[in-house]
């Protein structure tokens, strides 16, 4: 470690990989960083770079490299490791993917950090100091959030959107077969005090704010107290919600007065049979998707809808009919999936004893591009299952059904931050859908 020994301090940059290679017009600040740094001493030096909003320099000035890293971005993280490695530097991974495939990471990395990072880091900067970095460090308990604090100073002259990001709860209460959220935190939720989320979000300067809980309604009455106590801020917000929330309306007008202005709501399929297989019982329950959307709307809150295709009842018409179901109540925004085997996930291992897999490890191979089929599906070929997706996506996301949408008398125009949102929110995605589609993962050097 010679700028240890030189410097007297050790210095680490952290990467957070893009998919491609290249910039997005989607990225938000990674969270996780803000944590790291808080819990990170003070003597060290830390270098930050997102490749999503710049250029990653091509000789690093630091004595370690830490890589955030995705299913998506592991191509990308290991071209990136390859070339940092052969500078002489001591490349460490963390993240959702080196959690449900450590083997195969370490054969890119000096150390991995597997599952939540807060408890390991200390002692990986320990190791660092003295020379005597291990090859696993892995946290066993889950993090205590009450103990974990923020430092977003990591982001400073950054230009991500203007959102602000925070976290009240980790974990979800539902066990989706294609999750990997229930992979990574098993049956574990936790939340954050009410206070301390309070303060977290009066210290974010952006004017909307994005939980970024799986589900911000794990635990009815603590949702309820948030909501309260988030009205003296004013801020405008967004998070995830399961659908159960839409038959209280005293909730939603909640919601709505504490500045809420859209929820991301994962439908996923509107064919029983494909919600009994994926395990998705919470909307099974509640099935009245009609007046759901209708409570939601009421209380002036858009939608963000989330759709999966592949499950074994879809057949190549299934997007389409999303695509419609998604219009016909204009959300705001929508995402038409063909349905990802995640590594780590129950759906990912029983898709692979049922030889159904196109491949061993889509985010490794050549032949992949973002978009393509990942299985073999029951009700379609692969090639129905591109297509329809991508017309889906790209209908949907038009300039004609974007205007169309934007129309929800009840959401939507009921403010003009709302229209505002709604008109950026698109165009990005319009721009995003197009460039993605097809490109293949990991980019150029």
């Amino acid at each position: 470690m010679k700028n240890t020994e030189k410097n007297g301090f050790l210095t680490i940059s952290f990467i957070r990989p893009s998919m491609f290679g290249i910039q997005a017009k989607d990225a938000l600040y990674p969270l996780v960083f803000a944590i790291v740094k808080a819990i990170t001493p003070e003597d060290v030096k830390i270098n930050f770079y997102d490749e999503r909003i710049e250029k990653i320099p091509e000789n690093i000035e630091a004595d370690v490299v830490a890589i955030t890293v995705e299913t998506f971005s592991a191509k990308r993280a290991y071209i990136l490791a390859k070339k940092y490695r052969a500078q002489g530097k001591k490349v460490i991974m963390g993240g959702f993917h080196p959690t449900a495939c450590p083997d195969e990471v370490l054969e890119f990395a000096d150390s991995i950090v597997i599952g939540e990072i807060e408890n390991t880091w200390p002692e990986v900067i320990f190791d660092l100091r003295e020379n005597k970095l291990k090859r696993k460090y892995e946290n066993c308990n889950p993090v205590d959030l009450s103990t974990v604090k923020m430092d977003y100073s990591v982001f400073k002259g950054k230009k991500y959107n203007p959102i602000g990001l925070v976290q009240f709860s980790r974990g979800c209460k539902f066990a989706c077969e294609f999750c990997s959220v229930h992979a990574f935190y098993k049956n574990s939720v936790r939340l954050k005090s009410i206070d301390t989320i309070v303060e977290e979000i009066k210290n974010i300067n952006e004017k909307f704010v994005f939980f970024i809980d799986d589900n911000l309604f794990s635990d009815e009455k603590r949702a309820e107290n948030l909501f309260k106590a988030l009205i003296p801020l004013k801020k405008k917000w967004c998070c995830q919600i399961s659908i159960d929330i839409a038959k209280d309306k005293k909730l939603l007008n909640l919601m709505r007065k504490s500045g809420c202005f859209m929820v991301i709501i994962g439908f996923e399929s509107l064919n029983k049979q494909n919600l009994i297989q994926m395990k998705k019982g919470v909307n099974i329950k509640n099935n009245d998707y009609d007046n759901l959307i209708k409570n939601i709307n009421d209380a002036s809150i858009m939608i963000y809808g989330t759709f999966v295709i592949g499950y074994d009842y879809d057949t190549k018409n299934t997007a389409e009919e999303l695509m419609k179901f998604a219009l016909k109540h204009k959300f705001a925004i929508a995402n038409f999936n063909p349905l990802m085997p995640m590594p780590g996930t129950a759906l990912f291992e029983r898709l692979k004893k049922e030889n159904r897999l196109i491949y061993e490890k889509w985010w490794l191979d050549d032949s992949y591009s973002y978009g393509n089929a990942m299985l073999k599906p029951c009700g379609m070929t692969p090639l129905d299952l591109v297509e329809s997706c991508k017309k889906a996506r790209f209908k949907f996301n038009s300039y004609p059904n974007i205007l169309y949408r934007l129309f929800n008398l009840k959401s939507t125009c009921k403010s003009f931050k709302n229209i505002i949102f709604f008109l950026i929110a698109n165009l990005v995605s319009h721009a995003e859908i197009y460039l993605k589609q097809g490109r293949k993962l990991g980019g150029g050097v």
